[in-house]
């Protein structure tokens, strides 16, 4: 996939690990994107009240807090927002999968970052 090519998204990342958000950050406004960051759920919630996003891409586990709960929260919104699933476990179950865009395990590679947040199947 040309990196280059993709429209220019919104993005919110939720994870409470800093270097993870600095990456995915870093790397997508190299790609053009606008991205926000949310190391709680408070935070991201904060950012969904103000902000119109494209894509979240939700840690499973932030710190001590479930990112499924912000998962049920955007869905009861209805919000036109596509949710990337970030996680470190080797499982996620297809009941969940087919709640979300895109499952994104870690550690991903750059390229399935950018192809997730474009909407493209990652690799």
């Amino acid at each position: 996939m040309d990196r280059a090519d993709a429209h220019p998204k919104t993005v919110l990342v939720v994870d409470d690990e800093k270097s993870l958000r600095l990456l995915c950050r870093v790397n997508l406004e190299l790609d053009g994107h606008t991205v926000y960051e949310a190391a709680t759920l408070a935070e991201a919630r904060a950012v969904l009240g103000r902000e119109p996003l494209d894509v979240v891409l939700l840690d499973v586990h932030i710190g001590s807090e479930d990112g499924l709960e912000l998962l049920a929260e955007i869905e009861a919104l209805e919000l036109a927002t596509r949710v990337v699933l970030i996680s470190g476990s080797s499982t996620v179950g297809s009941e969940l999968r087919s709640r979300v865009d895109c499952v994104l395990g870690k550690p991903f590679e750059l390229d399935g970052l950018a192809a997730a947040v474009a909407g493209s199947p990652v690799r």
